[in-house]
């Protein structure tokens, strides 16, 4: 089974599912929009690996009159994010590979939530050259995703722990083992790899904001 149609399968469910397989769910999607101050009231918004939405629709609290292009390889997660926002006239849905896809404008803010982390690691580097292109100036690039520890016997330890806390949240077991499936299409990078690859970019500003386990989020500003 494909990674789309892994997350085909998922997408009726996904949303109530995060908090279930993500512990630190509240402060991995909120704390980080406090790091975002853009001058204005409508910023042109780009969400990568968008799925069903969910990250913009937080974001959207924030920035209600921004206008949102959300770009998905999936067409039934794209297809909940299009129920989500139906009363909206300020967004805009792709189905496309976002490694492929040819913006035809610029944005003030490129965010993305566990979707990155599937790429091989030239293809995160060379995604990470074209946030930085597809930014105006002083744009931010807010990456929500996971990144490996530096030291291999630490990330077994996080492993661990983040099993024992799926095993533990009363998801059926069915479903664990669903999510267990998706993980084997994970790749992440170390978080020292990607922010080398941000700055490497052209990203003036980079950071590691906010990380539980293997649970990061990236910062980087043009």
């Amino acid at each position: 089974m494909s990674i789309k149609e892994q997350f085909d399968r998922i997408s009726a469910n996904y949303d109530q599912q995060r908090r279930l397989f993500i512990p630190c769910f509240e402060d991995y999607y909120h704390l980080p929009l406090n790091m975002l101050d853009y001058d204005g009231q409508s910023p042109q918004i780009l969400d990568i690996g968008s799925g069903t939405g969910l990250f913009a629709s937080i974001l959207l609290a924030k920035y209600p009159q921004a206008h949102f292009t959300l770009i998905d390889l999936s067409d039934k997660m794209l297809a909940v994010a299009r129920e989500r926002f139906a009363n909206l006239e300020n967004f805009e849905f792709i189905v496309a590979d976002y490694t492929k896809h040819n913006f035809v404008k610029k944005f003030d803010l490129i965010i993305s939530a566990l979707s990155i982390h599937h790429l091989e690691h030239q293809s995160k580097r060379a995604l990470f050259f074209k946030c930085f292109q597809w930014l105006n100036a002083n744009g931010v690039f807010l990456n929500v995703d996971q990144a490996l520890s530096p030291a291999p016997e630490i990330e077994e330890k996080f492993s661990a722990i983040w099993r024992r806390y799926v095993e533990s949240s009363g998801l059926p077991n069915e479903e664990i083992q669903k999510g267990y499936e998706r993980v084997s299409f994970d790749n992440p990078s170390t978080m020292i790899e990607q922010l080398h690859w941000l700055r490497e970019a052209g990203f003036s500003q980079t950071d590691i904001i906010y990380k539980y386990l293997h649970f990061c989020v990236f910062y980087a500003k043009k």
